[in-house]
């Protein structure tokens, strides 16, 4: 298994309803897709899928993308069973009209669970917690460089701003984290694309922090979401939205490889809004 820094390695998460979700826990499980690439281990992976799940995977037309489909299915199935009775296989899901996915098992304590799920070149990750709104985004920092008229359409003025007086070597980090941010609120949100992303922002500060701000048009107080943001080793860049409640909440992120390892990562948040 590729070892991850930051990590400590704790028994191998091969068992279901395992792990305590307290109401104020909320807890991201990613998987390193380097790590998913024996066969024998993908077809159990498979046998997870509904029908309809085994007949989108040959669609995808990319050996890596049909992998990295069936190994987020299957972390969204075996991350829900460690926290409620109720096995991988038999979890059903709804979406709403903009297509954040739900739980629609008929069980109590599975419906008291929310999650979302993110992935993106060599990585899939999926946030758990309880009753209350949750969304997560990763972006590889490999990823092409995206262009500063990209950040002039999507982002506000003063995020575009910040972005262009940054040295020309810092943009392209600052350009994702802005993104993986903004996708995660719009994920926490559940609207999707629907929610136009110039019409909120985020502003950095030297001391580690990130500021939401919104527009009256979209009738949120963004005193209401507490938001982590994470470098995920020199690959990756993970953002956090959750709910505000009276309970400051405490965040586990792990690594794992489903019926293999799993490992809790000692990683401090490179920012928070808090």
């Amino acid at each position: 298994m590729h070892e991850t820094p930051g990590a400590t390695t704790i028994a191998p998460g091969v068992s279901f309803c395992t792990h305590r979700m307290l109401t104020a826990h909320i807890h991201v499980w990613s998987t390193f897709l380097r790590d998913t690439t024996d066969e024998a281990l993908l077809r159990r992976y498979r046998a997870l899928l509904t029908h309809e799940e085994q007949q989108q995977e040959p669609r995808f037309r990319f050996l890596r993308d049909r992998i990295r489909y069936v190994v987020t299915r299957a972390l969204v199935r075996t991350t829900l069973s460690r926290y409620a009775s109720i096995s991988p296989a038999e979890w059903v899901f709804t979406k709403n009209a903009h297509g954040k996915p739900a739980i629609a098992n008929d069980d109590a304590e599975a419906r008291a669970l929310h999650f979302n799920v993110t992935h993106t070149a060599g990585l899939v990750s999926v946030g758990a917690c309880h009753s209350r709104e949750l969304g997560i985004d990763a972006e590889s920092l490999a990823a092409r460089q995206p262009s500063v008229e990209l950040a002039d359409r999507y982002f506000t003025p003063d995020e575009a701003a910040a972005l262009r007086a940054l040295p020309e070597q810092e943009r392209h980090a600052r350009f994702l984290e802005t993104w993986t941010l903004k996708e995660s609120y719009i994920k926490a949100r559940g609207m999707g694309l629907s929610m136009p992303l110039d019409r909120f922002g985020f502003r950095f500060t030297d001391a580690g922090k990130v500021e939401l701000s919104t527009s009256p048009e979209l009738h949120d107080d963004a005193g209401r979401w507490l938001f982590w943001q994470f470098q995920l080793g020199t690959e990756h860049v993970l953002a956090v939205c959750a709910e505000r409640t009276t309970l400051q909440p405490q965040l586990v992120m792990r690594a794992v490889v489903p019926f293999v390892s799993e490992q809790e990562l000692n990683l401090a948040p490179s920012r928070t809004s808090f």
